[in-house]
């Protein structure tokens, strides 16, 4: 059956014409984000990494990791400034690898829209692939999918995933971690990338606020506090593991900083944080006070100013805080660790 008149994909809301013109404008951002180790350019099916230096390992264990942004996107989309997205991407990514004691090889990213704007599309692979640079990370490939009537023509949504590559002795993991160990505490950006979903409830819904409120406690506007990017501790965390001995790493995402850090954490021990070590950066107690939120429900789902911690000896701590100062990373001793049962129970993160 034919209804008489003939229609193209255009028609139906997709510009194959677009996605060129958006491929062609980030090429010169991506070109940025390589390593010596990558075959060819972005443009083919499959991106190509030559893995022969892995040749060099003992036992090289692979790292891999997925994960978005989540509805940060929705700030970027109503602020219509889409080039700090992709750092909150990364940063997501390849400090989950670190963690582990990995360095980050290469990544993809993928982004859903309801239409392709390529100078919107070319500023998020800007983020992406500047954030990949500074984390020596290379982009090779990704896709850009247009969905005209699941998403609306502003909004898209972003994903990726990455790997890396750790000797299998240096592998850092709750079973090195020790009674006498010392927490230390890496400061964050601000809210990173997670609980924003109560976060623009908060401002939004109940306060009423809008992204151009100019905010004392933030020293700019509110907007411009939520958009801040995800700090990237790739770089200072291998380097630290490289400099002294550490037992285990957290990074401090959905969850918040307690319930991330028991991921790391063995039974034999139990794990004390000083929380008078430190005071949370103006945005936590502004969301605290406007939703009403008791401090341990800000505690599950925001990062608190701690935005990754890493578990050494006591007797390294502070020649770590000292090593991650002169990579520009704020850190303090945050709090201890000893036997099961002495701060709580086995595999517990207690606050003091």
């Amino acid at each position: 059956m034919t209804t008489g008149r003939s229609t193209s994909y255009a028609d139906a809301g997709v510009s194959v014409a677009e996605g060129d013109r958006a491929v062609e404008l980030m090429k010169q951002w991506v070109a940025k984000a390589t390593r010596p180790e990558v075959v060819g350019n972005i443009g083919g099916f499959a991106g190509l990494f030559d893995a022969s230096a892995l040749k060099d390992y003992d036992r090289p264990l692979l790292a891999s990791s997925a994960d978005g942004v989540g509805t940060k996107v929705a700030i970027a989309q109503r602020m219509d400034r889409h080039d700090t997205i992709g750092f909150d991407l990364v940063g997501m990514l390849v400090d989950d690898l670190v963690v582990c004691g990995a360095e980050p090889l290469f990544l993809t990213d993928y982004i859903a829209c309801g239409k392709v704007v390529p100078e919107r599309i070319a500023d998020i692979v800007k983020g992406i692939a500047m954030a990949c640079a500074e984390t020596g990370t290379a982009l090779v490939g990704g896709e850009t999918a247009e969905h005209p009537g699941l998403l609306g023509p502003d909004e898209y949504d972003i994903a990726g995933s990455t790997t890396g590559v750790v000797e299998a002795a240096r592998l850092l993991g709750a079973d090195r971690v020790r009674e006498g160990d010392v927490v230390i505490a890496m400061a964050s950006s601000g809210l990173h990338s997670n609980g924003y979903s109560l976060v623009r409830r908060v401002f939004f819904d109940i306060a009423g606020w809008d992204l151009g409120r100019e905010v004392p406690e933030f020293g700019q506007t509110l907007g411009e506090e939520l958009l801040t990017p995800t700090r990237l501790y790739t770089k200072p965390c291998l380097a630290l593991a490289d400099a002294v001995e550490v037992h285990a790493m957290s990074h401090i995402t959905g969850g918040g900083l307690a319930a991330n850090l028991a991921r790391v954490v063995p039974d034999s021990v139990s794990v004390r944080l000083d929380r008078a070590s430190w005071t949370p950066p103006a945005i936590f107690s502004v969301v605290g006070e406007l939703g009403g939120i008791a401090t341990e429900h800000l505690d599950e789902a925001l990062n608190m100013g701690v935005g990754m911690v890493a578990v050494v000896p006591a007797e390294v701590s502070d020649e770590a805080i000292s090593l991650l100062a002169g990579h520009g990373i704020d850190a303090w001793h945050l709090g201890e660790v000893g036997a099961a049962g002495v701060f709580g129970a086995g595999g517990e993160v207690v606050f003091a």
